[in-house]
Parts: structure tokens; C-alpha cells; sequence
């Protein structure tokens, strides 16, 4: 009898070891001007990176901005339908009011949330002053290379497409 327990005790501690702990993941972007038209292109500079890392649990933001014509107002996390495709906001985040500085948030997601994601649907957003409705914007993606200022892109360039939703993809 005391084999058959301690047959079960090493079972249990083998499959207890292979789950492990939860492995962080890492996703980033490049934060760059919102869509400009003539009448926004004065009041949309800038630049700046946010890096999020998922523990399985907790959802870490951090980053930076510079170059802004006017102070930063907000700062949030968005859910887009797809990679560069507009969305509801999804969470609020803290950041620096000045034309440079910092942001950062600690969140917790849903599963759906999770999904959206590693999906490449969420994107982060600064607003200013002068700009309410998107500064900079960039969508939150796996580790990838960026590309340079004024460097060409061929084809897919840097956004890769991790989901289509079924509903545009058939226009």
C-alpha cells in the first residue's frame, strides 16, 4: 500500500512539474502619429514604444512618447476588430501630462480579452490637447523588427496579419 501512495505522490509531482509555471508573454509597438489629414497633420507629432508583458494574470504596461505638439490628456488600451482597424476603448491608462514622458497600467483580462490580444486587436492610443482624439497610436504585436524612419516597406511590411475577421476578408 505504501508504494501504490508513493506511486501516485511522484505521478502527481511529474504532472504538477510539466505545467509549470505560467510563461510571460511579450508584445510591443511602435508608437507614431494617428491618421493625418491637412487640417490635423500641425497638431499630430510625435513618437514613442509601449511594451506589455502578460503573466497569465496581470497585464503590465509601460512606455514612452516625445516630440507631442500640445501636453498628452489620455492615454488608453483599444480593441480593434482586426490590426489596423479602429475600436472601442478597453482600458484606461496613467501617463505623463506633458509633450513628453511616460505610460504605464497593471490590468487584469478575461479570457475573450486574452484572445483579443494575441490576436493583434488591442492597440494603445495617447491623446492631447490639441489632439483628443489620437496623437499617437500603435497596435500591440509579438516582438518584431521596426522598421527606420523614411525606410521603404515591400509588401506585408511590419504588420503582419495574426487575424483576419471572416466578415471583411470576403469583400
Amino acid at each position: 500500500m505504501a508504494l501504490r501512495s508513493g506511486g501516485i505522490g511522484i505521478l502527481a509531482s511529474l504532472l504538477l512539474g510539466l505545467a509549470g509555471p505560467a510563461r510571460s508573454e511579450s508584445f510591443e509597438t511602435r508608437l507614431s502619429p494617428s491618421p493625418l489629414t491637412d487640417g490635423t497633420r500641425v497638431n499630430i507629432t510625435g513618437e514613442g514604444r509601449a511594451l506589455v508583458e502578460w503573466d497569465g494574470n496581470i497585464l503590465s504596461v509601460s512606455g514612452n512618447f516625445q516630440g507631442l505638439a500640445t501636453n498628452a490628456t489620455t492615454a488608453a488600451i483599444y480593441d480593434g476588430v482586426g490590426i489596423g482597424i479602429p475600436g472601442p476603448k478597453a482600458f484606461d491608462l496613467s501617463l505623463t501630462q506633458d509633450t513628453s514622458g511616460m505610460i504605464w497600467g497593471s490590468l487584469a483580462l478575461t479570457r475573450k480579452q486574452v484572445s483579443a490580444l494575441r490576436a493583434g486587436h488591442f492597440y494603445v492610443q495617447v491623446n492631447s490637447e490639441k489632439a483628443p482624439d489620437g496623437n499617437l497610436t500603435g497596435w500591440l504585436l509579438p516582438p518584431h523588427p521596426f522598421a527606420g524612419e523614411g525606410v521603404p516597406v515591400a509588401g506585408a511590411g511590419f504588420l503582419p496579419q495574426l487575424d483576419v475577421p471572416q466578415k471583411l476578408s470576403n469583400r
